[in-house]
């Protein structure tokens, strides 16, 4: 018996922000997932604005199954990108993908111009990997909590559990006013789920 594409990706619900339809993209998320054997386990809150984090992150392979994973259930996730890189021609091609340019030597920081792109929206999620590196880290950066709080959004927890081959969304987080116990509750949340070259975040 075949894999319909319902038993490999996830329903999106109404007020998740979506790309413009594409049937060819859609096909090519759901075939590159169908033919690594993954399949994706959870649900999407219907929330118009968050900030999704992805861990644990140990290869480069994360953001391909990622990034197939976005095609196929034509979710708008935007993620920064250094404003350098866009050039042509592939700064039409990053902005087709979802990356936004972003001024690193700015005056209002990272975070900031972040926040302020989710603030200023009627729907937006943004992404990004908490670890900020594919090698194992004894601490996460601080930046998505920043983001999360300053646009006062909750924090949507997302993994790869490669022994399962599984990409696993879990519940939204609501953060207090004391960013090292969330964190350190998102992480303790987050010990089951294994990368492909190393443990738990």
């Amino acid at each position: 018996m075949t894999e319909s594409a319902d038993d490999i990706v996830l329903p999106l619900p109404p007020n998740a922000p979506r790309t413009p339809p594409n049937a060819f993209a859609r096909w090519l998320g759901r075939s590159l997932l169908r033919l690594g054997g993954w399949r994706m386990v959870g649900a999407f809150p219907d929330i118009p604005k968050l900030v999704l984090i992805g861990a644990p992150h140990s290869s480069n392979w994360d953001g391909i199954w990622g990034f197939a994973a976005k095609l196929a259930l034509g979710l708008d996730i935007r993620i920064l990108g250094k404003h350098q890189l866009f050039w042509w021609p592939l700064g039409p091609l990053l902005r087709r993908l979802g990356v936004i340019a972003v001024d690193r030597s700015a005056a209002r920081g990272v975070a900031e111009q972040a926040a302020a792109l989710i603030r200023q929206a009627d729907k937006f999620w943004f992404g990004l990997a908490p670890e900020g590196t594919r090698k194992p880290v004894a601490r996460w950066k601080t930046g998505f909590w920043k983001i999360a709080k300053a646009a006062d959004v909750p924090v949507l927890p997302a993994y790869f559990h490669y022994p399962d081959k599984v990409i696993g969304i879990g519940p939204p987080f609501t953060l207090g006013a004391d960013m090292d116990a969330d964190i350190a509750r998102i992480r303790a949340w987050y010990r089951p789920w294994q990368g492909r070259y190393h443990g738990t975040p």
